[in-house]
């Protein structure tokens, strides 16, 4: 993390690009095995969790992010009892999933336990005391080596990882193999929801390369986006399945399956999941032109 002597984060989204926010408070700054972690107040977006130097987590928005990631997978499937969470350190994936009476299990394989423990101290707002839901079972190991070993299939599947950086941890949970394989975990009917980086000119070309490895292993990819104030862009998702049924599904119909839920939320409803799909036109030739694909040996350097 960079803090000049004015006490502000600097967020380099390239070395031409950044962003700055003043710090009210630094709350902790370490090294995991795996990754640099910071957890800082702001006066502008209150709490912040940074990983690698990369905010991940604002108390201002992450309603926004959360929500948006979680909730369309669920309300398409309409039905799902056992969800698999890939990352969600903070806990919130959990909060939202926790929402859904018919959820009978979540597995939740986050392979970096000190940061999930920061996130359980440092971060109660996000995670709700979801940890300690009787549904929930959380496992601190890589999620490919989970996937590989487990006999259990699941009905939604949620990736919400850091982007797939070449030298990243979680540079082998976005390629072609890793897809096909999770694939195979998904029960008939299942859906797979990931977190595929901005659609800004910083991140567009993580997300047209998630979006064509998976279209190499699902028959039904249908990228989407929100805003995110604290990431200062519009921030993109991929929904993947093989059958497109439950994709074709209408606000009203939205609205009916988060009916006993929905004064919880303060983003999502059947109008704005219809928006989300909405994709500009430069955006969808930006990422009809890059042909970009990553693989187990071919890794791509986003930097």
């Amino acid at each position: 993390m960079a803090v000049s002597e004015w006490n502000w984060y600097i967020e380099y989204s390239s070395q031409y690009h950044g962003y700055l926010y003043a710090i009210k408070k630094h709350l902790f700054s370490d090294e995991t095995p795996f990754q640099k972690v910071d957890i800082i107040d702001t006066f502008t977006y209150g709490r912040l969790l940074i990983l690698d130097g990369k905010t991940q987590s604002a108390e201002f928005d992450e309603h926004i992010y959360h929500e948006a990631l979680v909730h369309p997978a669920m309300v398409m499937h309409g039905k799902a009892e056992k969800i698999m969470i890939m990352g969600g350190g903070e806990g919130a994936v959990l909060r939202e999933l926790c929402r859904y009476e018919n959820v009978e299990k979540i597995v939740m394989v986050d392979i970096d336990e000190k940061v999930v423990q920061l996130c359980r101290k440092h971060l109660p707002e996000w995670h709700q005391g979801c940890f300690e839901d009787s549904r929930v079972e959380l496992l601190h190991m890589d999620a490919r080596k989970y996937l590989e070993d487990t006999d259990h299939r699941f009905d939604v599947i949620i990736s919400d990882l850091t982007e797939p950086y070449e030298e990243g941890p979680a540079r082998l949970l976005f390629t072609r193999e890793f897809y096909d394989m999770s694939k195979t975990r998904l029960k008939p009917g299942g859906i797979m929801a990931i977190q595929a980086g901005g659609f800004s000119l910083d991140y567009l070309s993580i997300h047209a390369a998630i979006r064509n490895t998976l279209e190499l292993s699902f028959n039904n990819v249908r990228s989407y986006h929100t805003f995110i104030p604290s990431f200062d862009c519009s921030w993109g998702y991929i929904i993947a399945a093989e059958d497109d049924t439950p994709l074709n599904i209408s606000p009203g119909q939205i609205d009916e399956r988060i009916d006993s839920f929905t004064d919880e939320l303060k983003f999502y409803d059947g109008e704005t999941h219809a928006g989300m799909f909405f994709i500009p036109k430069d955006i969808r030739k930006a990422l009809k032109d890059d042909k970009t694909i990553i693989e187990d040996g071919k890794p791509v350097d986003f930097e």
